[in-house]
């Protein structure tokens, strides 16, 4: 019987990944590393019109020799050998002065910081990626430099007409010695000429009242704001009003929704779904005239179902839920709601709820505002919200039947 000559492994070839990583990233870090000393000397000879040690009639300067600087990359921290000249400032189009992080890492801390991420996280973030961590005082001064650029979008010009125009506030808090107290937000957002979404403004308000709303209105009309032809809204207090007296060309829709809810508070919650189905009948007629009779058959059957509260209600203020009927039938159901404003402050709450209390108004309004600016860049500015022709077209219609 032959003897079995092969032997069991004895040692098996393990590869160490981490090593290998560290290995690939030391490797990558040394090639930018060497390409951006390389082009800052390259920058250096063109400054001196000439090469370093060599001697030319066009020579205009000559080295004194470098200081070395860290920059932050993507691929981890390296030193850079700045040139020094003898008789100018060396000036690098490569590297901003005295910036120590390259620019995409700036704007990824940035991006993480609204995008809902921690102060705290974002430094866990950074040194796991970079293998640097920056502080929380590097991520104030890195926003400090996007609200200089949120302040200028929050007072530019406002140009073309907007038809339709949503306003909603919003109410965080903020501490205040020792207490923590509200701060209320107000913003609004419309329908361009063109049928795009775009978000107007958002300003901080005492409170949301009639003074607040009718300041933070003068604000947008100083700006250009024109064309309203409604202003669709929760019935907050003194809104309708501040409305009125900026805008008075401009109709006032108040949100089904809301109003649902305003009546749902007056409905045992055994007979809610009922009484949301006779409201959503109301606003599912094909016309005001049958939209009213309606709400006078829904009336007297909340009074049969001894609901006279919201019975009261409804024939108090339906016909403010109703103005949308005087526009296209293809535009109701994005106009006879405030859906639109709801979700893009929903959008700025989850944001807030990483903060929790803020230091001032000031810090609360950047943050939202920045949060508002980065929704309608990203997700509006490429999708039509609705076709404003037909606004148009009905207009013609009105001009030809009065003529």
């Amino acid at each position: 019987m032959e003897k079995d000559t092969t032997k069991p492994l004895g040692k098996v070839i393990r590869i160490d990944e981490g090593e290998i990583r560290g290995h690939l990233d030391k490797m990558v870090r040394g090639t930018v590393e060497e390409t951006l000393n390389a082009l800052l000397d390259a920058e250096a000879d063109e400054l001196c019109q000439a090469q370093r040690y060599e001697r030319s009639a066009d020579r205009v300067d000559t080295r004194a020799g470098h200081y070395t600087r860290k920059l932050h990359t993507k691929a981890g921290e390296v030193e850079l050998k700045m040139p020094k000249l003898r008789r100018q400032t060396f000036e690098t189009a490569i590297i901003e002065r005295y910036r120590r992080r390259d620019i995409s890492i700036e704007e990824a801390i940035v991006q993480m910081y609204l995008a809902g991420v921690s102060v705290r996280r974002v430094e866990d973030i950074t040194e796991a990626l970079w293998g640097t961590r920056v502080s929380s005082g590097t991520v104030s001064n890195l926003n400090k430099k996007v609200y200089q650029h949120i302040e200028r979008w929050r007072n530019q010009k406002i140009a073309g007409d907007y038809p339709y125009v949503y306003l909603d506030g919003i109410m965080l808090k903020r501490s205040w010695g020792g207490e923590i107290k509200n701060v209320s937000l107000l913003a609004a957002i419309g329908v361009d000429q063109d049928g795009y979404r775009r978000v107007l403004g958002v300003v901080e308000g005492h409170k949301e009242d009639k003074s607040g709303w009718l300041g933070f209105l003068k604000h947008l009309k100083k700006r250009g704001l024109r064309g309203i032809r409604l202003i669709i809204s929760d019935a907050c207090l003194g809104l309708s009003e501040a409305a009125a007296e900026c805008f008075p060309e401009a109709k006032w829709q108040r949100c089904a929704v809301h109003f649902y809810r305003n009546v749902f508070s007056h409905v045992p919650h055994n007979k809610v779904r009922a009484v949301a189905a006779m409201l959503k009948a109301i606003h599912a007629q094909e016309s005001r005239a049958a939209a009213q009779d309606k709400a006078q058959d829904v009336i007297a059957k909340l009074k049969t179902m001894k609901l006279a509260a919201a019975a009261k209600l409804v024939a108090a203020s339906i016909d403010e839920t109703l103005a949308y009927y005087a526009f296209p039938s293809q535009h109701w159901l994005k106009i006879r709601t405030n859906n639109p404003m709801e979700r893009l402050l929903k959008e700025a709450r989850r944001r807030t709820k990483v903060v929790g209390a803020f230091p001032d108004g000031q810090s609360a309004l950047m943050l939202v505002a920045a949060r508002l600016r980065h929704v309608s860049a990203t997700k509006w500015g490429t999708r039509k919200y609705m076709n404003i022709e037909l606004l148009k077209e009905m207009d013609k219609e009105l001009l030809y039947s009065a003529a």
